[in-house]
């Protein structure tokens, strides 16, 4: 949903070549093939097929295999987007070879160090040449870490920009008729942090409180191939108002979120999507590295225990956050962030004895 934007944006530049890499991170037919699809993307240029493993072995992997793909295209830059493994491996690989680095959602921090994913934007951001941020907190963290101003842009948020233009499509989508969903209201969950899913006691608090839930409304419940797993491994038993639900593409999700009358996740993105449509969300997590979805929008920290999460829903009953936009989430972050990358390399883009070349690094959602 990032590099969607981008690579329209981009392919209108003639002076900007770009190579689309898939690392293969996230494998899952739903999860990767069916959302180029929905999200026009062409197919990428390269596919290292990386797959599942530790993080460690993960990592590794997208570094050892995108090695030759630099070192054979041999970019003047390298565009990394978001925190995951894929992001920090094509950062160090890109760095060490002297290739400049691009980060696109720069900034973002939850303070928690024990999110991979928290580890995964400090190196990145430690190392990025051009930071892009898509909120105020964004530049304030880098600032405070010693990124010079000079680094830092504020250009607003990719997803946005992929959910404004696809969403009369999504509401098109017949999936609720094909879920059996009429007119009753309904919730909508994701989950698939480690922190909650591989940890017994958290995932069982989580599974105690939607189980309430759901006697007050169904909740449909799109299954991450982690998330499966482990309940799967541990024989949970899941009531009948909770749908649990194969993974969907890009636009039957956006569908049934934009439909749902609150969403339970623990996603980032999805606090994001939840904010520019205006639905309740409730983050099972302690923490959030996108504290303008809170500020601004429908977000609540609702945490991980039973108390807590049902605390949360009482007080989305009660008093249901109406929420606002927040500034730059206007649908043009791409075009901003064509804007920063031609200023940039200005000097380049005029010589007449260079092709610029960008190469894009990218995972899926």
């Amino acid at each position: 949903m990032k590099i969607a934007p981008l690579m329209n944006k981009f392919a209108t530049d003639p002076d900007l070549e770009t190579v689309l890499v898939h690392t293969g991170q996230h494998y899952d037919h739903n999860m990767s093939g069916q959302f180029f699809r929905d999200l026009g993307l062409p197919c990428p240029d390269y596919y290292l097929d990386v797959r599942g493993g530790s993080h460690a072995r993960q990592t590794a992997e997208i570094m050892r295999l995108i090695e030759p793909v630099l070192d054979e295209q041999k970019p003047h830059a390298v565009i990394v987007v978001g925190d995951v493994n894929s992001t920090v491996a094509a950062a160090l690989v890109a760095k060490k070879l002297g290739i400049d680095v691009i980060h696109i959602e720069a900034g973002l921090r939850s303070f928690d160090r024990s999110m991979p994913e928290e580890i995964n934007r400090v190196v990145t951001d430690s190392i990025a040449d051009l930071l892009l941020v898509t909120e105020e907190s964004g530049r304030v963290n880098l600032l405070r870490e010693g990124i010079s101003a000079k680094q830092i842009h504020f250009v607003g948020n990719l997803m946005i920009d992929s959910l404004r233009r696809h969403l009369d499509c999504a509401l098109r989508s017949n999936v609720c008729s094909r879920l059996g969903i009429g007119a009753e209201r309904f919730g909508l969950v994701t989950l698939h942090r480690p922190a909650n899913v591989e940890n017994e006691c958290q995932l069982s608090g989580i599974l105690q409180a939607l189980r309430c839930v759901s006697e007050q409304l169904p909740l449909y419940w799109p299954v991450h191939p982690r998330t499966k797993e482990r309940l799967q491994q541990d024989s949970v038993s899941i009531p009948e108002r909770i749908h649990l639900l194969d993974p969907l593409g890009y636009l039957d999700f956006l569908c049934l979120e934009a439909k749902s009358a609150v969403v339970f996740t623990d996603s980032g993105g999805i606090q994001e999507e939840t904010t520019m449509l205006g639905i309740p969300c409730l983050t099972l997590r302690d923490n959030t590295e996108r504290p303008i979805t809170i500020e601004c929008g429908t977000n609540r920290l609702s945490g991980t225990s039973p108390e807590t999460i049902l605390q949360a829903w009482r007080e989305t009953l009660a008093s249901p956050k109406n929420g606002g936009l927040p500034p730059l989430w206007d649908g043009q972050a791409a075009a901003r962030c064509l804007a920063v990358i031609r200023g940039h390399y200005a000097d380049l883009i005029n010589s007449s004895s260079y092709v610029s070349k960008y190469s894009q690094a990218h995972c899926g959602r």
